[in-house]
């Protein structure tokens, strides 16, 4: 009779991943959404004064929603005259993501699920020397896209969203502006979000 054997890293969640429990959203679709339009023109009021708190606000949207990424979004940006813009949505078909114990799932617009995998903390890493985060594996076979995913440190309790990347080429996702990852961090917000953690999030990006 064939027994398998299962260790403690795979049963018990990542430090990390206690402080993530639960279902996030993306978070500039949520917090660039008209409805709070408002809130980020009073946030940069506060900063830049009434004239150019609506060019700011502008600003700082269109800086973490682009649609490029990888080689496109490199080729785009080559040429220096095409203002730089961060990719902070998901993809892969990704809807939402849920953080479960040591398990991380995601579903499409139609909450379908598209994976689910167990994850153990593979070590520090960087993109680019820049920022620093913690890598996370699965052992699936099947994984992909969704082989190893590095989490930025930011919490919902710390800093009101989660920032991650995820793929299956390591050195590539370690990479700034360059390679398949290029130009895009994935950037979530709780489901069950308040107004308050809207309210919070535009401000620190503020």
């Amino acid at each position: 009779m064939k027994t398998t054997t299962t260790t403690a890293a795979e049963t018990e969640a990542p430090a990390l991943f206690e402080a993530l429990n639960g279902t996030y959203d993306e978070l500039f679709t949520v917090i660039c959404a008209p409805e709070h339009d408002q809130i980020w023109l009073d946030k940069c009021t506060a900063l830049v004064g009434e004239e150019n708190a609506e060019g700011a606000a502008q600003m700082l949207k269109s800086a973490c929603t682009g649609t490029l990424w990888g080689e496109e979004a490199v080729a785009a940006y080559s040429d220096g005259n095409t203002d730089v813009q961060f990719d902070c949505y998901f993809i892969n078909g990704i809807s939402k993501f849920t953080f479960d114990g040591n398990k991380i799932s995601g579903t499409d617009a139609n909450g379908s699920k598209v994976f689910e995998h167990t994850y153990t903390d593979a070590g520090d890493f960087s993109i680019g020397g820049i920022m620093n985060g913690e890598l996370y594996e699965t052992s699936d076979s099947d994984a992909g896209e969704f082989k190893y995913f590095l989490m930025m440190p930011d919490t919902p309790a710390e800093t009101y969203h989660i920032e991650f990347r995820y793929g299956n080429d390591k050195e590539a996702l370690a990479q700034y502006s360059e390679g398949k990852y290029a130009y895009w961090l994935a950037a979530g917000i709780f489901e069950n979000r308040d107004d308050t953690m809207i309210d919070n999030a535009i401000c620190l990006f503020c």
